[in-house]
């Protein structure tokens, strides 16, 4: 593997807890008494996902692919919106060699979401799950994620050209 055509991609995003469940994180419904609330469907774990891909591939960012005024965007399925990145990624000559997820989150817990929500993820991509690794951390109590305002996700992508 020549390293020169590794690309590593940073992807983030924040989106504000609201009453009303269930929540979405990484295509899964987790009930909750809340849920995030956003121009699209608000899973704020795949938007982050998508722009690591987008990054890692020079292709912008979420914001660019999917911009927020436009109506077809609306309450827009994350899960499409990562897949047409991906796929935009691969029309470049793109692999995906693996994910690294972080959701940030003071409630609900988490741990026992997270191989569904890595699983979901790769089925979405069409992926071997150990290709995808999903973590969770509380804000101990402190600031908006531990006042739970919000919840926050990052994620790395490492990613492969394989042509020009």
């Amino acid at each position: 593997m020549n390293p020169e055509k590794l690309r590593i991609g940073i992807g983030h995003d924040t989106h504000r807890l609201v009453p009303g469940g269930p929540l979405v994180l990484g295509g899964i419904r987790i009930e909750y008494d809340q849920h995030l609330d956003g121009h699209s469907d608000a899973d704020v774990l795949l938007h982050a996902v998508t722009d690591a891909i987008l990054g890692a591939a020079g292709l912008g960012d979420i914001g660019e692919m999917f911009p927020d005024d436009l109506i077809e965007n609306k309450d827009r399925n994350s899960i499409e919106m990562l897949q047409m990145a991906f796929a935009r990624a691969g029309e470049r000559g793109f692999q995906l060699i693996n994910l690294d997820c972080i959701v940030f989150a003071e409630r609900p817990k988490l741990s026992s979401y997270k191989l569904e929500i890595a699983e979901s993820i790769a089925a979405a991509l069409r992926l071997k799950p150990d290709l995808v690794n999903v973590k969770a951390k509380t804000g101990e109590r402190m600031g908006q994620i531990g006042a739970e305002e919000c919840m926050m996700a990052q994620c790395i992508a490492l990613l492969y050209q394989t042509d020009e």
